[in-house]
Order: C-alpha cells, then sequence, then structure tokens
C-alpha cells in the first residue's frame, strides 16, 4: 500500500525521508504558502487580507530567481500597445502550444497588476513623469516596465517583503526546506519541513500554494540560484499531481560565458537597446537569419548560436554594445556594467563573450486559469506551475507578469474554496518511517549532483536525440541505485529532487518526437503540427509506483488530468 492508502502521508509515492528519530512539531494555518519569489509573495500578501497565512522559504527573501531577475515586467500599458497585440505576440512565441484562455487572462489582467504593484510602492522607472517602456525580443512593441535599470526583480521582491514585514497576517519561516506535502483522502492538508537547526515540522493547512520557482540547476550552466532545484515541481509529482511539458527549459541566449554557478545573465534589454551578436569572425549571425535580427524570440536565437557552434567549432560567441553610448550603458545596467567589470570586462570597450544557459522551467503541475493542480486543496504558481501561458517557448518578461496575475487570481480561488471548505484540517498522525538513516557522504551528494548538472547539459541539453536521451535516462537510473536513501539532509534532499527533474524532463524529451520552442532533436529537426500539436502529461502511477508518460492534444486537460477543486 502506498502512503495515501495507509492513512495521511505525502502522497501517491513513498515518503522522501524517514523520521530518524527527529521530534515532530505542528504549526496550522488556513493557507501555507511554499516559496518566496513573485508568485509566493504575491499569493501570501493577498491571501492575508482574509486568511491566517504561513510563508516557508528554503532560503532567505532575496535568494530567488525572482530577486535575480533583471528583465522587467511585460504589460500593455502604452499608447500604442493593447492586449490584442500581447496575446498575438505571446501566442506566436510560444509556436502552437499555449493555452489561449490562459494567455488572454495573462494579458488582460496584467496591466492592473502592475499599476497595484507600483502603488504598493514599486518605483518603476520613468522620464519626464512618464513610464520608461523598453524593447525586447520577440515583443513587436516596446511595453516592458522596469526597476533600478536592470535591478527589476530585487526592487519588486523588496517591495512584496515590506508588504509582508509591515504588519500582514503572514507568518514568514526563511530557510526552512520543505520536504514534501501531505496529502490525506486525496486532498492536499500541508506540508512537512526540514529547519536548518535539523528539526521536523508538521505544518497542516486548509490550502498549500506551491511557488517554489524552477530547476535551472539541473543544468551545469545556468542562470538560476543555488536553490533552484525543481523541489515543487518534485514533491509535486510525488504527491500525486499532473505535470505537464517537462520537457521545455527555455535557455536563455546571452548568459556570461564561464565556469560560474550560477552565472551572470545579460539582461535581453542590452539587444532591446541595440546589442549586437557577433562571430569569431565579427559577423553579426542573426542579421538575415531572422526579421528581428537580435531581437528574435529566443528559442530562435539560441538555435542560431548552436548553428554558430557548430559551424565554427566553438562555444561562445560575443555581445557587442561597443557602439553604444557608455554614461547609458553604466545607467541604464548598473547590474550587467559593474558585474562585467568585476568579471575583468568593460562592457563599453569589449566584446563580452556569451553563451546560453538554463533559465525558466516552462514544465510544471498541470493547473487552470485559477491555479488549480489535479490534487483539491493544492494550488501552484509561477515557474513551479504549468498553466499553459508560455506554450513551448516563454515571451521575454512574461514571466514576473505571471508570477503577479496568477498568484492574484489563485488568492481570489482561495477565497472561494476557503469559504466553503471544512473550517479546521484535523491534526493527522503522519504516515511516515522512523528508522535510522546515515545518508550519503557530503562529497558523494556534491560529486552526484555535478555530474548530474554535466550530464544533462550534455545529453538533455540545447539540442538533444533518442540515443543520447536513453544513455541520460539510463545514467539518471544508475546514479538513484548507487545512492543511500537520503537523511536529514538539506544537500541530499536536493539532490534527490534533481533526479526527479531530471528523470522527468528526459522521459518527455523523448516522448515528443519533434523539434518545437525550446525542445530540439537532431533527430526530428522539424516541427510538426499534425502529430504533436499536443501536452506531455507524465504522473505518478498509483497502482505501480512508476511514472505514467502520455500526450493529449493542445486544447485538452486529458482524462487523466482530474479537476483539483
Amino acid at each position: 500500500m502506498n502512503a495515501a492508502q495507509t492513512g495521511p502521508g505525502t502522497g501517491r509515492g513513498a515518503p522522501l525521508i524517514s523520521r530518524s528519530g527527529a521530534d515532530l512539531r505542528y504549526s496550522s494555518y488556513d493557507v501555507l504558502v511554499i516559496g518566496g519569489g513573485i508568485a509566493g509573495l504575491t499569493a501570501a500578501v493577498g491571501a492575508a487580507h482574509r486568511w491566517h497565512v504561513g510563508l516557508i522559504t528554503k532560503g532567505d527573501l532575496d535568494e530567488t530567481a525572482t530577486f535575480l531577475a533583471q528583465g522587467g515586467i511585460a504589460a500593455a500599458i502604452g499608447d500604442y500597445d493593447s492586449p490584442e497585440l500581447h496575446l498575438k505576440d505571446t501566442l506566436e512565441a510560444g509556436v502552437g502550444l499555449c493555452d489561449d484562455d490562459a494567455v488572454r487572462v495573462l494579458v488582460e489582467e496584467g496591466p492592473a497588476r502592475v499599476q497595484e504593484l507600483e502603488a504598493m510602492g514599486t518605483k518603476f522607472d520613468r522620464r519626464d513623469g512618464k513610464l520608461i517602456l523598453a524593447s525586447e525580443g520577440a515583443h513587436s512593441v516596446p511595453r516592458v516596465v522596469r526597476a533600478g535599470g536592470d535591478a527589476t526583480g530585487s526592487v519588486v521582491a523588496s517591495a512584496l517583503a515590506q508588504a509582508i514585514y509591515s504588519g500582514t497576517r503572514v507568518e514568514l519561516h526563511e530557510n526552512e526546506f520543505v520536504i514534501d506535502l501531505l496529502v490525506d483522502a486525496g486532498r492536499c492538508v500541508g506540508a512537512l519541513s526540514l529547519d536548518r537547526d535539523g528539526e521536523l515540522t508538521v505544518t497542516l493547512a486548509r490550502a498549500v500554494v506551491l511557488a517554489c520557482g524552477g530547476a535551472g540547476q539541473v543544468f551545469a550552466h545556468t542562470t538560476n540560484p543555488l536553490v533552484a532545484t525543481g523541489d515543487g515541481q518534485a514533491m509535486a509529482y510525488r504527491a500525486g499531481a499532473v505535470m505537464r511539458d517537462m520537457e521545455f527549459m527555455q535557455f536563455h541566449p546571452t548568459a556570461f560565458y564561464g565556469t560560474e554557478n550560477p552565472t551572470l545573465l545579460l539582461t535581453e534589454a542590452l539587444r532591446g537597446e541595440g546589442a549586437y551578436l557577433r562571430d569569431d569572425a565579427g559577423g553579426r549571425f542573426m542579421v538575415g537569419s531572422h526579421p528581428r535580427a537580435e531581437l528574435a524570440p529566443r528559442d530562435v536565437v539560441v538555435r542560431h548560436i548552436k548553428r554558430v557552434f557548430d559551424r565554427d567549432g566553438t562555444d561562445h560567441v560575443w555581445l557587442d554594445a561597443r557602439h553604444l553610448e557608455c554614461g547609458f550603458l553604466r545607467e541604464r545596467f548598473p547590474t550587467v556594467f559593474n558585474g562585467l567589470k568585476a568579471r575583468g570586462y568593460d562592457l563599453c570597450t569589449q566584446l563580452i563573450p556569451i553563451a546560453p544557459a538554463s533559465h525558466y522551467f516552462i514544465g510544471g503541475a498541470l493547473t487552470d486559469t485559477w491555479g488549480r493542480t489535479t490534487i483539491p486543496g493544492l494550488y501552484a504558481c509561477g515557474e513551479t506551475a504549468s498553466t499553459g501561458i508560455h506554450g513551448a517557448n516563454r515571451l521575454a518578461s512574461n514571466s514576473l507578469l505571471e508570477g503577479l496575475v496568477f498568484g492574484d487570481r489563485t488568492v481570489r480561488e482561495l477565497n472561494r474554496y476557503l469559504s466553503v471548505s471544512d473550517p479546521a484540517v484535523r491534526k493527522v498522525k503522519l504516515d511516515l518511517a522512523d528508522e535510522p538513516r546515515k545518508g550519503n557522504d557530503p562529497a558523494v551528494v556534491a560529486e552526484k549532483r555535478a555530474a548530474l548538472a554535466l550530464l544533462m547539459s550534455d545529453l538533455c541539453g540545447i539540442v538533444r536525440d533518442r540515443d543520447g536521451l536513453q544513455k541520460a535516462a539510463d545514467e539518471i537510473e544508475a546514479m538513484k541505485a548507487s545512492l543511500a536513501a537520503p537523511g536529514l539532509d538539506v544537500a541530499e534532499l536536493e539532490l534527490f529532487n534533481l533526479l526527479t527533474v531530471a528523470e522527468h524532463m528526459v522521459a518527455s524529451a523523448v516522448m515528443r518526437e519533434e523539434s518545437r520552442g525550446v525542445h530540439l532533436r537532431s533527430d526530428f529537426p522539424e516541427r510538426d503540427d499534425e502529430d504533436w500539436r499536443r501536452h506531455v502529461l507524465l504522473e505518478l502511477d498509483a497502482d505501480t509506483g512508476e511514472q505514467k508518460v502520455y500526450t493529449i492534444p493542445v486544447g485538452q486537460r486529458g482524462s487523466a488530468a482530474r479537476e483539483g477543486s
């Protein structure tokens, strides 16, 4: 029997940990939010107007992808812009896999969410009193609002965090690692977490919101923070949620070329302001490759960078901003300018070496447009979720907007759900083994994490093929088999989550026999709308304990994708 059948436990799969003699503490909330990026903060602040809210973050609030985000927020607020035009650009970037209804929600509700964010204290960049709207790749008009030049994420996150600090009914728990979700009779009723002192807490809640961010750390070259280990996706899967489009990881075309982890992102706005991409011979290889040249959609730019790599036998190209005014670059891009200076490069006078890096995980827990997953009581928003707005390739600066819009919509659905649901979650006896576990040596854990990242970069990175994917699947399975069950250690638990996400990414990539958006198959190099305008779904089979992978047409949720509530 699995945990869901024997009593309150961690879902369909076997619990990830043993209690190992640790004492269990209990706490309870109306709403438990897991994750401190823009989606989680938006959900927590909004839900706290009516409900008692707990917010658990794996690190500090400044360790999220939101805080690091240089790009801005795309919204149709210009006089020459419209939600219809934003819709058109988003659908084109998503190359046939977007959910039209979800995109319409995004573009129509986006402007109001941005205005509300400004009313909370976010100081967006203005000139002569008017918002500055920037250009980015695949946008037909300038529509990206920014704050602090290229520091939008930290400004936005700080404003939302201040709202939490200044008297809301949100209890913040930083540096606490959520291990697994708690499921009772098919309903999500809370989560099990581990704090920095090694103590376990059972947090009961009438509703849980997953907003844990992405999984860029599954690759060796990434812009994502060290905490982006796919925890939300992995725990949602273990709880029994349906996952969608896990093959789609967006690689940002212009990350600083080097060995850092994470690496420095060179924001798309640089190209929006006129920076060029050049090959070793100095040629602007995007000119003639796409009508928008350097401002083509990200997947197109990455494809052509890879073409240059193969043609020239290199592993990086060059960003050229030398023709732009130096004072403007310093003022407009302080994060990039100073980051490059610290690495020995001058944006004003030198070519900057760049290479694509994993940046945004499009796949995630399947949700509807109200944040409901396929498990009652469990919601997801932000990068952890698959709402369908990004299709097979995310439009630049739609991610922060997604966190705002769908974080807000999740709150509205929570208000409806909690008004009619049971008034409290009973105290549960956790179905968790209590056996001593030594776990794995920290050196082995670090070695396996690095090996997995290199494996995924080599065999399931920018370009994939069946043989490479099968080899990756075999090596991931061998890596899992070589590890002992994890102890109560965050680094170990992160590794197990990374292995889960990698396994799902590979299985989904094997299934999709075409090239579309950010998913490139050298053995199936063409887009195939006749057979593959479909989503790849993945879930844990309750009877066998094995993963089940299948496809459904765009526009359908599928018989297995059960409505959450």
